[in-house]
């Protein structure tokens, strides 16, 4: 299997499972549709059906925090894009415009984060963007 496609798809599942929880969503979801129509345009009113179906389940999912969900609805969404462009290279290129002009949107909800901290004599500084657990004694 070819490393590109491979590394493509999966950055488009993620890509695309990310923006199905944000405001973006609509301007991804015509983005898909759009590539469907032009790449395999009897399979785009299914794969019309098929991102709203994908998009209730991670709106649902990301209520409860069931990761497990949001894994295979990404996994999916991978071997969908996997099998699109393997069936027709020249999506490579469009999926790749694509993301390209929406993968931005996933960032857009999240916030900055810089941390700074000066440290003098004998001070330990810890920090970190999420959970931390110091053991030290």
């Amino acid at each position: 299997m070819d490393p590109e496609i491979t590394s493509l798809a999966q950055g488009g599942g993620a890509t695309l499972v990310t923006l199905m929880a944000t405001d973006a969503w609509q301007a991804a979801r015509e983005g898909f549709v759009q590539l469907w129509r032009r790449m395999q345009p009897n399979r785009a009113e299914a794969i019309s059906a098929e991102l709203d179906a994908g998009h209730a389940e991670v709106a649902a999912a990301v209520v409860v925090d069931d990761q497990g969900v949001l894994s295979e609805v990404r996994a999916e969404w991978q071997g969908r894009l996997r099998r699109l462009l393997v069936g027709r290279p020249e999506a490579v290129a469009e999926l790749r415009r694509l993301l390209d002009e929406i993968a931005p949107l996933a960032l857009a909800g999240v916030p900055a984060v810089t941390q700074r901290a000066i440290a003098s004599g004998h001070a330990r500084i810890y920090q970190a963007g999420r959970d931390q657990h110091i053991t030290e004694q």
